[in-house]
């Protein structure tokens, strides 16, 4: 039976995941989310009654979150890009930067989108504000952390540009990267130049209208 991937091509965790399964090559089974599937759906909250996207399905063993997925498939789906460094240190670095985009980046950058969904009155208006400053500081500190850098370790593609490049992706459109943080723009650029997630921001494009604060017209 092949891999099962229930996830959805304009998410921003199960495009780190897309990532993963396109640098390798590895074959999956698609099964998308959407609000007029209610099968799969079904399907999904069976398995995961939290029902936070993506989510893998290997036979009978079912890998939940993004981070996790991918050091799964590194360990029982191998193929010729190894995301997570042999080398323990550089496997921390990997560890450690995948955590500061999935935090520092994505869920600020979350809090802002889900906000502007609420209904005007349920809005909050500080809690966008501390979101906008940490990404301000987030933006700064990997600007240093980048500096001399192709990819987030300072080593090979890996587990940490995987996280970066959807979260770096989406906080841009929402809190634009400041030009002071060159470094930051270049390695966005890089990994949108990438060919693994190329193809994943090209299979989104048909869902940008879904953007909650509308998708600028770039990238």
């Amino acid at each position: 039976m092949p891999l099962q991937l229930y996830a959805h091509p304009f998410s921003s965790y199960c495009q780190k995941v897309l990532i993963a399964l396109y640098e390798n090559g590895t074959a999956f089974e698609w099964r998308v989310l959407t609000p007029d599937d209610a099968a799969t759906s079904a399907e999904f909250t069976a398995l995961w009654p939290i029902r936070r996207m993506p989510l893998l399905r290997d036979g009978e063993r079912t890998v939940m979150e993004s981070s996790i997925i991918i050091e799964y498939l590194g360990q029982h789906h191998p193929g010729p890009v190894r995301l997570m460094p042999a080398d323990a240190g550089a496997a921390l670095e990997a560890r450690l930067l995948d955590r500061f985009f999935d935090n520092y980046l994505q869920t600020p950058q979350q809090k802002i989108v889900f906000d502007s969904l609420r209904p005007a009155a349920d809005r909050d208006p500080y809690g966008v504000r501390e979101a906008r400053a940490m990404l301000d500081t987030a933006y700064a500190w990997l600007d240093r952390k980048l500096a001399g850098r192709t990819w987030a370790t300072g080593g090979d593609f890996s587990l940490a540009d995987c996280a970066a490049a959807p979260a770096l992706f989406y906080a841009d459109w929402t809190h634009r990267i400041p030009a002071t943080c060159s470094n930051v723009i270049a390695y966005r650029q890089r990994l949108l130049a990438r060919p693994s997630f190329a193809r994943a921001v090209d299979e989104a494009r048909p869902y940008r209208s879904y953007f909650p604060l509308g998708a600028p017209e770039r990238d």
